[in-house]
Parts: C-alpha cells; structure tokens; sequence
C-alpha cells in the first residue's frame, strides 16, 4: 500500500507537470504570433490598443486572455517600422486614431516626428477623433486631414497642461511622523512633500516654467500644423470655447465632421477600394513584426543600451540596478563587434551609489568607443548623473534634464509610537550615535552636521563632473544647478545638452562616430538593444510568480507611491540624486 501510495504520487506529479508545460507552451504561442501582411494595406495606429513605450516588450498572454490586450511598440521599433512603411510600395497611406494617447513626452515627441516625416514622403496621414486629447491632438496635427466625429457627446480634454503637487506634513504630523530632510539645492524639492504643506517659492517656480516650456514647444509645433497662431490656440482653450465638435471645425482644427460610417467610406475612396470591406490594413505592432527585424549580416554593430527606470542599488530586472547595468555596459565594452553606443537615458535618477557605478563604466567604455547620449522623458539627477559625460548628448524638447542636486532623508517615528501607539521604547548603543538611523529619535545637531557633509560632498561631486563632462565652468554649474529641473529645449540654451534630437538622431550620429568607414547608413549596421526584453514565457514566469501591488492606483498620491516605491527603513540616510516627480501626458 505504501508502494502504491509512493508511485500514484508520483504519477499525479509527472502528469501535472506534463499539463503545466502543456499550458504554459500554449499561452506561448499565444502571445507569439506571426501577422500576414496584406499584398497591399493601410498602415493603422490605434493609440487606444497601442502603447508607445522605450522599448517593445511581448504582449502577456494571461493579460490578453483577461481582455488586456493593449500591445507595446518600443519608440525605435515605431519609428523604423514607420520608416520602413515610407518606402513600402504596398502601404498605400496611414490612418491614425489617436483617441487616449498617453505615455511620456519623448515617446509622443519622438512619435509625432516619424508621422510627419512618413507625411514628408509623400504618403497621405489621415487622423480621425472621436474625444480629443492633449496628446492625441498633438498627434494628429502631423495628418494632412484631420477628420472628427459628428456624433453629439464628445468629450473635449484639451485644457492645456496641469501638474498636482502633494504635501503630506500635515497628515504626518497627526502620525507622530518626523521626516527629517537634509539636501543640498534649493530648487532640489523631492523630499518637501514630506516636510512642507504647500510648495516652497522655488519649487513653485520651477514647476510652472517647466509646465510653461513644454506647453509652449507643443502649442508651437500644434499652431503651426494648423496654420494659426499660439495665441489664437491658446485663447479657443482659455475661454473654453472648444466644447462641441462643431467649435473645432469653425476654427480651424479639424477639417471635417464625419460619423463613423461615413470615415469608412473615406478610408475606402482614399485607398481606391470602391467599398468599405474592401479596405486591408495592417497595424504598426504588426508591421513592426514583419519589418523591424535584426540585419544579422552586418558585422558590425551599435548597442542601444537603455537605462529606463529608477536608479537603484542591486540586479533588479525592472529598473536601473547597478550592479546589473554595470555588468552590462562592461560586455558591451569587451564586445569587439561594437563600434558604438547610444545611452538611451529615461530616468528621473535614485541612488548615488549606483550612479557612481554606472557612470564608471560610462567612462571606461567611451575610451575605446563612441558613447552618444539619446534623452527620453527623464535624463534628470541620476538620469543625468550617469550620462552627462557622454561625447554627445541628444535630447527630446519635453525631456525633463538636470535637477542637478542631491538629497537625504531620514524618518523618525518617537511620537508615533509614544502618543499613537502609546509603545515605550529603551535604546541601549554601545557608542553615542549607535541609533542615529533607527528612526526612534530625532537626529541631534552633530548628527545633522555628519548627513549635511555627506550632501555637501555628493553635490560637489556632482557638479565636478558635469563641469568636466560638459566643458564648462564649475560656478556657472553651480548656478543652473541647485536641483533645478528643465525641460530639454531650456536645458539646449543652458549648454546641457547638445541637440534636440530623437533615438534616431542619435543612432545616425552613432554610426558616424565609430572608427572605421562605415558610414550613417543604418544597412551596414546591426542594432543591438540592452537589456535584452523579456520573452513571452518569462512575462508568464513573472506573472505567474506575482508581484507587489500599488496600493494607491488611481488616487492622487499614485505618483508619490511610484517615485518612493521599494524605499526601506535600510535607505535611512542614503543620498538620493531623484527628482521630486514624473509627468505623463494624457
């Protein structure tokens, strides 16, 4: 009976197993599809089942199965794929519904550019909205037409550019909570949230031309689309005077009021179809699929390394670790066939302990290679940090650059738990600041001195290297620094940055730096992209082994929980180079 017991285990084992790959190979496949390309098509953009990220990951197939089933192309994949298209003889134009376009400002900046230039080529782009958007209207104003639904009950979302700052001293106070902050830079304000109730002057100033910059280069690009003035779009949004679909055909902004049906036909009669269902079309995941694929038979080969993500200590796989991301520029560095590098920076930064090692091996790599910088959303503090010496440096107008400053914080709970909790607590330490970093008592005014040298130190180390990383003046540093955050097109005229430009600038210029007559011809070069993306059956492992959730998803302090999420009581006095918040367009 034991025996019997022992092998029908075993057998219950082997066919579950065999049932759990089973499963998992279908899931897969699922996720792993081949698409057919028509012999000719329309190429599509739906921006409300495509998501435009820093790189393409695989869609998960327990997500799709649930109904998630929201693909995500990487900004150089979207833009090759819309280049390949240009030159496609069986895409006859693109049709794009911008309808809840979202995502960073680089992303939708860099977007924007391969649609008009797709335009450029002499292919018709035609747009068609049903509830505009900031970024979906910014989008679209790269079509030739811009078409928008008659239907009544369109929700106009075009209101300009807001940005919510939250305070929590005050809540904290009623805690017992004391969040004792030490930084250097006045502008440098990501730890107020905690120690203040409203924004301090400088923080307030730093938000609204940040805001007032990004705001002004898009109503730019928008005006000029739309052969009217700043001031003409901006006075239709201040006066509120775009409510219903037929205000936006009155003045300008779209250049017809049609019902769904009727778009169709104009699909049809722009592809010469002669009926609706006649009209193929293929969308730009899809092509990217069937386009974007590895020129293998070039020897030779530029690395896009993208640092996308907080900058943290340690080999997490999700973020920008240290230790991993060193490890990685260091095989770069070693790999013969590379002959040069873009550092695709999109990090509002984190731990100075991993910048320093990331940045070291920046340094070493660029003695024997060519390291140009591409900026996405964020190249800010430790994004900053860690690209700053780069032998060129490309930027989107909307990246938010520099907060060149330095910050630490230590919690201190003593009335929490004496007053909330009513907990007494007796410390023994064999040496007088033993305890200085428990968080049970407030720091005394040596101890304050010891974290305030530390910032000091960091923050002269950090403006040391941009000063020799950019070629400039240490004081001048100092001047546009103080944690100050600017958006890429101030942070041009500040001497920051280089060029505004997007990853496929930075990839031509690349190809035109490394030794070798090779030559900005992308058909001699393969590209290469670190870290790898996860695979489809590694996105099921993942999910499979769960992950922590956001307790505050979808509430205003989403965006605190993002920037200080995996901060630990272990982090007590570390020095953070961060800025204070991350912007997202919707």
């Amino acid at each position: 009976m034991t025996l019997a017991a022992i092998v029908g285990f075993l057998v219950v084992n082997v066919v579950l197993l065999f049932f759990s790959f089973a499963l998992l190979g279908s899931l897969a496949a699922l996720g792993s599809s081949q698409p057919v390309m028509p012999r000719t098509a329309v190429l599509t953009l739906d921006m409300s089942r495509t998501a435009v990220s820093e790189q393409t990951t695989e869609l998960d197939p327990i997500s799709q199965i649930q109904g998630n089933d929201i693909s995500v192309i990487g900004i150089w994949d979207a833009i090759q794929a819309i280049d390949a298209a240009a030159a496609d003889p069986a895409i006859k134009y693109m049709y794009l519904k911008p309808d809840r376009a979202s995502g960073g400002i680089a992303e939708l900046e860099e977007l924007r550019t391969a649609i008009d230039n797709f335009r450029k080529s002499g292919k018709a782009v035609i747009s068609y909205m049903e509830n505009p958007s900031t970024p979906g209207y910014y989008l679209a104003t790269a079509s030739d037409k811009i078409y928008m639904s008659a239907y009544e009950g369109s929700m106009n979302m075009i209101a300009g550019l807001s940005s919510q700052m939250i305070f929590l001293k005050d809540i904290l106070d009623k805690l017992g909570i004391n969040v004792q902050l030490i930084r250097h830079g006045k502008y440098k304000s990501a730890g107020e949230m905690y120690v203040r109730n409203a924004s301090s002057p400088e923080n307030l100033k730093q938000n609204r031309e940040l805001l007032d910059a990004i705001w002004g280069n898009w109503t730019e690009t928008i005006a000029s689309a739309r052969e009217m003035s700043q001031d003409k779009f901006n006075s239709l949004i201040d006066g509120l005077e775009l409510n219903f679909p037929e205000d936006f055909l009155e003045n300008g902004l779209v250049d017809e009021l049609v019902t769904s049906d009727q778009m169709k036909q104009k699909l049809s009669d722009f592809f010469d179809a002669g009926m609706t269902e006649n009209v193929p079309v293929i969308s730009l995941s899809d092509y990217a699929k069937l386009k974007v694929v590895p020129n293998i038979k070039a020897k030779n080969k530029i690395a896009v390394i993208y640092a996308n993500g907080n900058i943290i200590d340690g080999d997490d796989v999700e973020q920008v670790a240290g230790d991993r991301f060193a490890s990685i520029i260091s095989g770069v560095r070693k790999d013969s066939t590379v002959k040069a590098v873009v550092f695709r920076v999109s990090s509002p930064g984190g731990s100075v302990f991993a910048s320093e090692k990331i940045k070291n091996e920046i340094d070493l790599l660029r003695e024997n290679k060519p390291v140009i910088a591409s900026y996405g959303a964020y190249a800010a503090s430790g994004g900053y940090w860690i690209s700053s010496n780069c032998d060129y440096i490309f930027s989107n107008a909307g990246t938010l650059t520099g907060s060149i400053g330095v910050f630490s914080m230590i919690p201190e709970f003593s009335k929490t738990l004496k007053d909330i909790a009513h907990v007494n607590i007796t410390t023994v330490s064999t040496n007088r600041h033993g305890d200085m970093y428990s968080g049970t008592r407030p720091l005394d005014k040596a101890e304050t001195e010891y974290m305030q040298a530390s910032v000091e130190r960091i923050y002269d180390r950090f403006t040391t290297l941009v000063s020799e990383g950019r070629g400039m003046d240490k004081d001048y540093v100092d001047s546009i620094a103080q944690g100050r955050v600017w958006a890429g097109s101030d942070a041009l005229e500040l001497g920051l940055v280089d060029r505004i430009g997007t990853i496929k600038d930075a990839i031509m210029y690349a190809a035109s730096s490394a030794k070798g007559d090779y030559g900005q011809d992308l058909s001699n070069w393969q590209i290469v992209e670190y870290p790898r993306p996860l695979t489809t059956m590694e996105k099921i492992m993942e999910v499979l082994g769960g992950s922590s959730a956001e307790v505050f998803a979808g509430t205003p302090l989403e965006s605190v929980e993002k920037a200080f999420k995996g901060w630990s009581e272990t982090q007590s006095g570390q020095v953070y180079a961060r800025i204070p918040y991350e912007i997202e367009i919707k």
